[in-house]
């Protein structure tokens, strides 16, 4: 943990440190620290952090016109500044293919979630007619709980005429990221978005379609894999969880992280950095951390904020 000028608050997230400056401004650092079923794994995972970093980075200044964003600046390949929000206690998830955890509540037989409802005859990673919208409730630790539109502004968690905002805001980034995946090949399946607000205006906030908070798959062999019942092929993090679970490992109590060696720690750097090139187009420049002078740099930069 650093100390930087100005600071009033930190917070250690399972992958971010998150400085407060004169409750004004956030530097948002993202660690090379990995988490899969709601644990920190023992061992960080080089470029990481970088990578969610900059994929963040390119999309929230490609939406910047559907949506004013809380980034000010990139200063370090690992580092954000930007606005401190109040946040909206709800994440905006958004669906367009029946996949994940709307798949596993669509094979238990429930025909509705998080009040839409779902029509018959649906396969797994099917389309669906329209992106549907499934909130849930944002949670500091453990699981975010599945949430309908109608209990959000009910309970006030929400007032109506924001929720109609955030809820345009969301199908909008979406249409754009998979306007931007279609070009590289992609299907943004699904997404979660996280809104703040400073006086009446609404902010989009954290990362936005990077595969720590995004589902894509290959539009090539789409159609084939569908029809013959196949698994998609995916670019997402599941591929750290089907190791976890390949290994014993489903984060339930008493069960050990199976041990990451050199060999696995190195695959799935190297898997993430092949996610930056694909989603991005463009080729990942390996950037290491020097402490000292990251926390000189932003000592500076923090100097000029406004």
């Amino acid at each position: 943990m650093m100390q930087l000028p100005g600071q009033t608050n930190f917070y250690k997230g399972k992958v971010r440190d998150v400085y407060t400056i004169n409750d004004k401004h956030l530097v948002m650092l993202v660690s090379d620290r990995i988490s899969a079923f709601d644990v920190v794994l023992p061992k960080p995972i080089p470029y990481k952090g970088q990578v969610l970093n900059q994929i963040a980075a390119q999309f929230l200044d490609a939406t910047k016109d559907i949506v004013p964003n809380w980034m000010i600046s990139v200063p370090l390949p690992n580092v954000t500044i930007g606005l401190k929000c109040e946040t909206y206690p709800v994440e905006m998830v958004v669906r367009g293919n029946l996949t994940g955890h709307a798949w596993r509540t669509y094979k238990s037989g429930k025909r509705e979630l998080c009040g839409v409802p779902l029509p018959d005859g649906l396969k797994e990673n099917d389309f669906f007619e329209k992106p549907i919208i499934t909130p849930t409730t944002k949670a500091h630790e453990g699981h975010d709980e599945d949430i309908s539109r109608d209990e959000i502004i009910s309970s006030g968690l929400v007032s109506k005429e924001e929720y109609e905002q955030l809820e345009k805001y969301t199908l909008a980034l979406f249409e754009r990221g998979k306007d931007i995946a279609r070009e590289r090949g992609l299907i943004l399946v699904d997404t979660k978005y996280e809104f703040g607000r400073i006086g009446d205006t609404i902010y989009l906030i954290d990362e936005i379609h990077t595969p720590d908070s995004s589902r894509y798959f290959y539009i090539e062999g789409f159609d084939e894999r569908q029809k013959s019942g196949e698994p998609q092929k995916q670019l997402s993090k599941e591929f750290v969880r089907e190791w976890l679970m390949e290994n014993g490992f489903q984060g339930k109590e008493g069960q050990e992280v199976p041990e990451m060696t050199e060999d696995v720690i190195g695959r799935i750097s190297e898997r993430y950095i092949e996610l930056f090139e694909v989603v991005t187009g463009k080729t990942f420049q390996k950037h290491d951390v020097n402490y000292a002078e990251q926390q000189r740099k932003l000592e500076e930069i923090i100097k000029e904020l406004k």
